[in-house]
């Protein structure tokens, strides 16, 4: 989608923090902004433990793809909330598995999609496309998805830290859920967060909301795993991310430090 470059620069908005460049600094990147670099190291002096949580969860999306493909038998994903492409991309990691593996990633960071465009190449037996839309218009999202994604066969959703970035006045839960309505039986969600069980946490996700082009919302576990009613989780439930069915790197991150949780779940 070509936009002017006045449109453009507003929707960069380089004078703020966005997340996923902010979330591209604590996994150690070089796609980001001053303001975004700044803003990161105020969260790190408040909670150190953040920039783990975001290795974690990026380990766990490679976890989550690695079962998807390999255990379940998923050769679609629909990725909500993408992020800035760095190592294990759903792609890599699905086709690694079954080269025909169909991936369409969604984001409305401008910043993602042009670095999305640039650098997700599949394999020529399977398929990449982007939607530059955002997670709560799931009804343009479907229909571009369609494009490549064939909705009478089982789909895994993928949406790891993307439900934070909503209020609870966006009905969360209600996005989830129009989503999975759409999906046929078979299909897979798998989703992460960030808990609200750490003052330190709280704090400086309070403080980065206050300066940020968008925000992020901590919730309970209980409320996180609520978006997941009407499916089947899969074993070990919702857990704190690491002990999603880990491997040596999750193992790295003490437990209590770990404010996230995350879940598998299907779809019968």
């Amino acid at each position: 989608m070509m936009h002017s470059d006045e449109t453009w620069r507003a929707r960069l908005r380089t004078d703020r923090p966005h997340s996923a460049r902010v979330w591209n600094y604590l996994l150690g990147g070089k796609d980001h902004y001053p303001v975004d670099s700044a803003a990161g190291e105020m969260i790190l002096q408040n909670f150190p433990q953040i920039a783990a949580i975001a290795r974690q969860q990026r380990a766990f999306l490679k976890r989550a793809v690695r079962f998807l493909a390999a255990e379940a038998g998923i050769r679609q994903f629909l990725d909500i909330g993408t992020g800035l492409p760095t190592a294990d991309n759903t792609h890599e990691v699905a086709q690694g598995i079954a080269p025909q593996s169909r991936v369409v990633y969604v984001d409305n960071d401008p910043i993602v999609l042009v670095h999305a465009e640039a650098l997700l190449r599949s394999t020529p037996e399977g398929a990449c496309a982007y939607i530059d839309a955002d997670a709560r218009d799931t009804g343009r999202i479907l229909a571009r998805a369609a494009d490549t994604l064939d909705f009478s066969r089982p789909v895994g959703l993928i949406m790891l830290g993307i439900m934070g970035q909503l209020p609870d006045s966006d009905d969360p839960a209600g996005v989830v859920k129009r989503f999975v309505d759409a999906l046929p039986p078979g299909s897979y969600v798998a989703l992460s967060d960030g808990t609200d069980t750490s003052e330190g946490l709280k704090n400086a996700i309070a403080a980065y909301n206050s300066r940020s082009a968008n925000s992020y919302h901590l919730r309970p576990p209980e409320q996180i795993e609520s978006f997941l009613d009407g499916l089947r989780l899969v074993e070990p439930g919702l857990v704190r991310t690491a002990q999603w069915r880990p491997d040596e790197e999750a193992l790295r991150i003490d437990p209590e430090e770990d404010h996230a949780v995350a879940a598998v779940a299907v779809k019968e």
